[in-house]
């Protein structure tokens, strides 16, 4: 049975309740306003011990709207982190992904409440399969574009966002400022919690997609909504199904994950450094 959760009452405001989270990780902090924030998926965890020194760790139960991830990888903590130029980053390790059935609002609730908090700047990072067989497992890669099938949307209503330039062309810049080599591609978000059979990774391929994965581009589409600009990163942690010829497991995405740690997250460090 789901957690009882604020935001699964259909009357209740999802904006006015990412204020209330806000307040309260405020309240907790003392920080008034975060500047950037950034969600850590799979194997990004180590990132948040290098961008500056972590001034307070929360629970994410601890604050309003969220609950405890599903996933294991994932920290189920909000951190303040105060970099050394002197700007607020707000890191979540607690990410609800939308195969938990929870619904849409407690999926991007986190991204609500860092733009409540203050962020402008929204950094997604994910563990994903990759379609192009030069991706060996543990590169990281921009995302370009986004190809949602998850069949739903974070908005609700008459409520019309343009998604033209959705990953920031100048943030993607920035970033390969750090590390000329970083390629990039079009991310596809399926609905999990399954991996893609091999004809799904092949229509996805056909549609335009270079990553798979469960996560991110519900996320961006509420980051959009609240006005932030987005960088998207990728961590492919094993080629596709059909593209790899092995089995997909879960225990391969957590081990890559952990052997690509350090790197990747020395990476995003820099360039939140320099953002």
């Amino acid at each position: 049975m789901s957690q009882l959760n604020p935001l699964d009452d259909p009357a209740a405001d999802p904006f006015a309740l990412a204020h209330t989270a806000a307040d309260r990780i405020a309240e907790l902090t003392g920080v008034a306003r975060h500047d950037i924030a950034l969600t850590l998926g799979s194997g990004w965890a180590h990132a948040a011990d290098l961008i500056g020194d972590t001034t307070h760790t929360l629970s994410a139960t601890e604050i309003p709207g969220f609950s405890q991830p599903a996933l294991a990888g994932h920290l189920g903590t909000i951190r303040s982190i105060l970099t050394p130029s002197g700007k607020r980053a707000l890191v979540i390790g607690a990410r609800t992904h939308y195969y938990e059935g929870h619904g849409v609002r407690r999926v991007v609730h986190s991204v609500r409440t860092a733009a409540a908090a203050g962020a402008s700047t929204m950094i997604l990072t994910n563990g994903a399969g990759g379609i192009m067989p030069h991706w060996t497992p543990g590169t990281p890669v921009l995302i370009s574009d986004h190809i949602n099938l998850t069949a739903d949307s974070p908005l609700e209503g008459a409520t019309f966002i343009d998604l033209t330039d959705l990953y920031s062309a100048r943030l993607r810049a920035i970033a390969r400022s750090v590390a000329s080599d970083l390629d990039e591609g079009v991310y596809v978000q399926f609905r999990g919690p399954h991996y893609e059979t091999p004809a799904e990774v092949q229509m996805a391929k056909t549609i335009g997609g270079h990553i798979v994965g469960m996560s991110t581009a519900l996320e961006a589409i509420a980051a959009r909504q609240c006005g932030m600009e987005i960088l998207g990163m990728s961590l492919i942690t094993n080629l596709a199904a059909g593209i790899q010829t092995t089995p997909l497991s879960h225990d391969e995405v957590v081990a890559i994950g952990k052997t690509a740690e350090p790197v990747i997250g020395a990476l995003l460090a820099r360039i939140v450094t320099v953002l």
